[in-house]
C-alpha cells in the first residue's frame, strides 16, 4: 500500500521523537565510571569499591572504579566537573575537600559544578602512631610538640582534606606546631607511619582500626562521642581537646544531569544504603553509615561551607 508524503512525514517525526527520547529510558546502556581522587587502599577507595558491586546490581550495568589521585582529590573532581552530564561519570567525593579546596585555591571546580546524589558514610578523623612509637598517649604527643615546635611530623591524605583540617584545628586548640606532610592517600601514609618515616598518621578511624592494637595505635578519634566501631578509642574531647571532625563520603555527578537519570541514581543509592549486606561491609571497614539524599546533602554542605570559611578567616590552612 502506498503511503502519502504527509503520512511518511508523520512516521519520520514519530521515529525521530522516539530516538530522541531513547537515552533517557535506556540509561544505563554501558559501563559507568566511578572516580576516586585518592590512591588505592584508603577509606574512600574501599567505600567506592564496595559501593560499585552493589550499584551494579541495582543499575544492571558495570561500575568501574578509576583512581585519579593528586592535588587532594582536586584532579579527580575537576575531571568529573568537566565530564559530560550523561550519568556515566560519577565521583566518590569527600567532605570537606569538596568544599575546602575551592576556598584555598583555584581548584578547577566549585560546589555549583555538581549534581548531588547522596552521601553514604562518615568516618571520624583520628591521630595514630606506630605501635613502637614513644608517644603512648595524646598528652605525651602534645607535650613533645610544645617542647619542640615543628619537630613532630604529621601525615595527611592531602592539603585541605579532613586529616589536614583536623591538624589545623588541633594546633589552634593546643598551641602546638606539627610538621605537616601531605600524601596522595591513606595507603601511602599508613606505609610511611609503619616504616618510621612519619610520626603521626592523620588517618580516618576506619582506615586505621584494622591495624589498631597490632602494628598501629590510635591515640584519639575526633567524634562527638566514641564510635561504636572504635569503642576503646577515646575521643579528643575526653582528653581535653574540643576537636570534632570527620570525612563524609558521597556521590556526585556533573552539573546538568538529566532529572530522570539523577532520580534513578538516587533511588539506586538509597537501595544500596538500605541493603543489610552493604551495611555489614561498611561495618567490617569500620565505617559508619550516614545516608543523606542529594538535595538534603547539598543543603548540609552549605552549612559546612560557611563553617570552613570562618575557619579560613581565622586560621588559613595554606600560606
Amino acid at each position: 500500500m502506498a503511503l502519502s508524503c504527509r503520512t511518511l512525514a508523520r512516521v519520520a517525526l514519530s521515529v525521530a521523537g522516539f530516538c530522541a527520547a531513547l537515552p533517557a529510558w535506556a540509561w544505563p546502556d554501558r559501563p559507568i565510571e566511578l572516580i576516586v581522587g585518592f590512591a588505592p587502599g584508603g577509606g574512600t577507595d574501599l567505600t567506592a569499591r564496595s559501593l560499585a558491586v552493589f550499584l551494579e546490581k541495582e543499575l544492571g550495568t558495570t561500575v568501574v572504579v578509576q583512581n585519579k589521585p593528586g592535588a587532594s582529590s582536586a584532579i579527580a573532581l575537576s575531571y568529573v566537573a568537566r565530564a559530560k552530564p550523561d550519568g556515566y561519570t560519577l565521583a566518590m567525593t569527600n567532605m570537606p575537600g569538596l568544599v575546602s579546596l575551592p576556598i584555598e585555591r583555584k581548584a578547577g571546580f566549585t560546589g555549583l559544578d555538581f549534581t548531588y546524589l547522596a552521601n553514604l558514610v562518615r568516618d571520624p578523623s583520628a591521630f595514630s602512631v606506630a605501635s613502637d612509637s614513644p608517644y603512648k598517649t595524646l598528652d605525651a604527643l602534645i607535650a613533645a610538640a610544645r617542647e619542640k615546635p615543628g619537630a613532630v611530623s604529621y601525615g595527611s591524605t592531602g592539603v585541605s582534606t579532613d586529616d589536614h583540617l583536623a591538624l589545623v584545628l588541633f594546633q589552634a586548640l593546643t598551641g602546638t606546631k606539627l610538621n605537616h606532610v601531605p600524601f596522595n592517600g591513606a595507603g601511602p601514609l599508613r606505609s610511611s607511619v609503619l616504616g618510621g618515616h612519619t610520626v603521626i598518621g592523620g588517618l580516618n578511624l576506619g582506615e586505621v582500626m584494622p591495624y589498631n592494637g597490632k602494628n598501629m595505635r590510635v591515640l584519639a578519634q575526633a567524634s562527638e562521642k566514641r564510635s561504636p566501631l572504635g569503642p576503646d578509642v577515646p575521643t579528643f574531647k575526653e582528653l581535653g581537646v574540643n576537636l570534632v571532625f570527620a570525612s563524609e563520603r558521597g556521590i556526585v555527578a556533573p552539573k546538568g544531569l538529566p532529572a530522570d537519570v539523577a532520580e534513578k541514581l538516587r533511588q539506586a543509592l538509597g537501595k544500596v544504603a538500605a541493603n543489610p549486606d552493604f551495611q555489614a561491609q561498611m561495618k567490617q571497614q569500620f565505617t559508619e553509615m550516614d545516608y543523606v539524599d542529594g538535595p538534603q546533602w547539598q543543603e548540609r554542605l552549605k552549612g559546612d561551607d560557611a563553617r570552613l570559611r570562618q575557619i579560613w578567616a581565622r586560621t588559613p590552612w595554606v600560606e
